[in-house]
């Protein structure tokens, strides 16, 4: 059957319902002359008769009472669809699928994504927290958490909920038996641990007068994960350069000292990508009012006096 049908179908049973063409036009807005045409509309589609009609009352044929029944069972399952469309359009269900780098999403998404689930006990998540470039859009992700400025890109839409610093840092023992580099040149003459893996190596960035420094030496020790290199630095191996949501606790307690402050670059945006869209889900406005909320005085991991 078309789907144009819906109308005839839906005015066939309003006609059942109300016993009359009268009541079921006042039923559905329409004239008792548009219910009527859209009973003969589906009769001779069925080629079948429907009604048998008086001047006075309606009754089904056996033929009738079987389309009836189909046919209201057909008009209420398109009313719950609705209404389930209606919730979801107000309420986060179905699937929220986000991905963010690793320690970053360890350590400051996944909490936040506990909560969302907890506050929204129909939603479900599907989080990856991968150090490697993730199409979202390729990949079908609602929502990507990105660190630094990246290309644009026309298919995503983009929001800056928080900024994050890269600082240079070392434990205190090391420092007090290295020495503390007073320029980024000095760093030649120390132990410094590089992050190495999925992402290329990439230099330390230095503001100096003279412009941006780039420092970039064998590393004495190479490490794969951020959580690992900065339980190196604490234990004493040598020198980091990592951003402020790993370091920040370690720094505040004094576990790690700040060293070449002098020398820092600027903080680098932490933004939201998701796809543009011009119905955003409630399961990823939620999940982005959420994350703006928390951060809207600031992120947990900031150092004022850096």
């Amino acid at each position: 059957m078309e789907l144009n049908s819906i109308n005839d179908i839906a005015a066939f049973v309003a006609a059942v319902r109300a016993g009359s063409y009268t009541r079921a036009a006042v039923t559905l807005g329409l004239t008792r002359s548009a219910v009527g045409k859209s009973i003969v509309r589906l009769e001779t589609r069925l080629g079948v008769r429907l009604l048998n009609r008086t001047t006075r009352s309606l009754s089904l044929t056996d033929e009738g009472r079987i389309m009836y029944e189909r046919c209201r069972q057909i008009l209420e399952d398109l009313e719950e669809v609705d209404s389930t469309m209606a919730l979801r359009r107000v309420v986060p269900t179905g699937r929220l699928k986000l991905t963010a780098s690793q320690s970053f999403g360890q350590r400051h998404i996944l909490p936040l994504v506990g909560e969302y689930l907890r506050q929204w006990p129909e939603l479900q998540a599907d989080v990856s927290f991968s150090d490697r470039y993730v199409d979202i859009v390729e990949e079908g992700f609602d929502i990507a958490i990105r660190i630094g400025d990246e290309r644009d890109d026309s298919r995503l839409l983009s929001r800056t909920i928080g900024w994050q610093q890269v600082v240079t840092c070392a434990s205190p023992e090391y420092l007090q038996r290295k020495g503390i580099p007073q320029r980024p040149e000095d760093l030649f003459n120390h132990d410094n641990l590089f992050l190495a893996g999925v992402m290329r190596r990439r230099d330390w960035k230095f503001k100096t007068p003279e412009g941006i420094y780039s420092f970039d030496c064998p590393g004495r020790l190479n490490i794969d994960s951020a959580e690992a290199m900065r339980e190196s630095a604490l234990a004493g191996f040598g020198v980091i350069n990592m951003p402020t949501y790993l370091t920040a606790e370690d720094i505040k307690t004094g576990r790690l000292v700040p060293v070449l402050g002098a020398f820092n670059m600027e903080p680098e945006p932490i933004r939201l990508l998701y796809p543009s869209k011009q119905h955003l889900s409630p399961r990823i406005r939620g999940f982005i009012d959420l994350l703006v909320e928390r951060w809207a005085d600031g992120v947990p991991w900031h150092l004022p006096n850096l």
